[in-house]
């Protein structure tokens, strides 16, 4: 029986998997057909290797695909040329399919076996008679280059390909070269010379760019929800289960597989999921993410590294998350770059945003975590928590009248800009304790900014709209109450919440039950 994977290589016979033809078909017709040298550059657990192994099946009636991974060299094989030389040589004989060309491996065992001469250029001299007298074009893949970072033996090796590139009519080299990782080839010798002249002197000039979108369309996870309801007979709407799984992961390959393996292997174990058509349902998702977001797995950890890592990183995210920020893409920034490369940011054509909801969940969590202990507001609404959950009912009238009421206590007499850069990471501190273990929440990203951001709240298999805004006139509030009343539609709710932040020194401060359009909104001014 084929299961959901999240570990290591997918496999059409063994998991339950998006149908890869046409990214396949388009590699190969875009790409090794036009002998293009290329990197797959993507963020971690975002199918490469997968990606990689069945485009080597794809490709092998017309080319000799041979699938190298630089995490067999060991990092004392990159120590000198030499070294890595011997190592590659040994790697190539053995990925090398077995066929009726293999006699002309005699020439890469005599170099791996003379002592004398190990050079690269010696190894390219001799890797360029196989290609030239092999029987059909070969094609290189090396998958983990990122384990060759820091080594300026593996740029050599760049360098090496890229003059025989650039001379293969004269002197034969492999017909396509296949690069995959996290970092791109630019980023490796940054991390090798790291000061200003060298930042973009990358020898893999040469590198077309791969655009070929590798993340999961609704439509792809909707097959592969079709694959298992065949097995399952779950009943479930793939069509809308796949949906729903795309809102929350923007096809991030990883996620869509851990959410659909929450939902088959854990889910089952809980009551109120006993049966399967109560799993593949919007709230056995709700309940999948919730449960993704608070385990501990290789994909958060290395976000959590790089945030760590990399001061400005977590000062841009920070202030896009927290601030409203708008950060115009700009290829050229290397902070985008890297938040790019690793796959936390995507470029929405003007701006840069967090890549998904569950990533932009993880940052806030993280984020906040790193104050809850010293927040005020976050032992406030500790204090007597249970005043907030009537009948396992999140009472989110109550939660506004609190915040309110603490709010005005701690903060009251703090000026605009403090309430602009501070205030809604205020109310998530607040917020966060109250639904912990029970509910979720996300942004909305298309309404956040530096005036307004929109909450919604997944609790128990309600859902609440809440609308934090700055109070910049009544023209401009009665319109805000408008657009959030014209929102809920979208929700399909029939009442809504709004968050206030008004420095009009005559306010009212306090809730109030509003009806605008059919709706009904309770307003917390503070």
């Amino acid at each position: 029986m084929r299961y959901f994977n999240t570990e290591g290589i997918c496999k059409p016979d063994e998991h339950y998997m998006v149908h890869l033809d046409d990214r396949l078909r388009r590699i190969k017709r875009l790409f090794v057909d036009r002998r293009k040298y290329f990197v797959i550059n993507r963020g971690r657990q975002f199918g490469k290797t997968t990606t990689l192994k069945a485009l080597a099946e794809y490709l092998k009636d017309d080319y000799i695909v041979l699938s190298m991974d630089f995490q067999r060299i060991g990092t004392e094989e990159f120590a000198d040329a030499e070294t890595f030389a011997y190592a590659f040589a040994k790697e190539f004989l053995d990925a090398f399919p077995v066929g009726g060309t293999n006699d002309l491996l005699k020439l890469l065992e005599e170099f791996a076996d003379n002592e004398i001469n190990r050079s690269l250029r010696e190894l390219f001299v001799r890797l360029s008679k196989i290609c030239a007298e092999a029987d059909k074009p070969i094609v290189l893949m090396i998958d983990e280059v990122d384990s060759a970072s820091n080594n300026q033996v593996f740029i050599d090796f760049l360098a090496q390909l890229r003059v025989y590139y650039l001379n293969r009519e004269s002197r034969p080299i492999f017909h396509s070269v296949i690069l995959a990782g996290v970092y791109d080839i630019k980023n490796l010798k940054l991390k090798i010379r790291p000061d200003e002249q060298h930042q973009y002197n990358s020898p893999w000039n040469i590198a077309a760019d791969f655009d070929i979108d590798m993340s999961f369309s609704a439509k792809q996870i909707a097959f592969m929800l079709e694959m298992y309801e065949a097995d399952h007979h779950t009943g479930m709407d793939t069509l809308a289960i796949s949906e729903e799984i795309y809102q929350y992961t923007s096809g991030y390959p990883y996620l869509v597989s851990a959410i659909c393996k929450i939902m088959d292997e854990k889910l089952p174990d809980k009551d109120i999921f006993a049966e399967s058509r109560n799993i593949w349902t919007k709230e056995g998702v709700e309940e999948a993410v919730k449960i993704l977001l608070r385990s501990k797995n290789t994909l958060f950890d290395s976000m959590v590294k790089h945030i760590r890592e990399y001061a400005d990183l977590k000062e841009m995210l920070y202030a896009i998350l927290f601030q409203g920020e708008r950060v115009a893409y700009n290829q050229y920034n290397h902070t985008i770059a890297l938040a790019c490369m690793f796959g936390y940011v995507v470029d929405d054509g003007v701006n840069v945003q967090v890549a998904n909801r569950i990533f932009e969940t993880c940052l806030y969590n993280l984020f906040l975590s790193e104050e809850e202990l010293q927040s005020v507001m976050s032992k406030k609404a500790k204090q007597n928590i249970d005043q907030f959950v009537s009948a396992g009912r999140l009472n989110m009238e109550r939660v506004l009248e609190k915040f309110v009421e603490y709010f005005s206590d701690i903060y009251g007499e703090n000026d605009e800009k403090f309430m602009e850069a501070y205030g809604r990471k205020f109310f998530l501190l607040y917020l966060k304790p109250i639904i912990n273990g029970t509910g979720n929440y996300y942004i909305e990203a298309q309404t956040r900014d530096a005036k307004r951001t929109d909450i919604v709240v997944d609790y128990s298999g309600e859902q609440f709209v809440i609308e934090l805004k700055i109070w910049r006139g009544n023209e401009y509030n009665e319109r805000g109450e408008r657009q959030l009343a014209e929102y809920l539609d979208y929700f399909h709710q029939e009442k809504g919440y709004m968050i206030s932040f008004n420095f009009n020194k005559k306010k009212a401060v306090g809730v109030k039950e509003l009806q605008i359009g059919g709706k009904t909104i309770f307003e917390a001014v503070v």
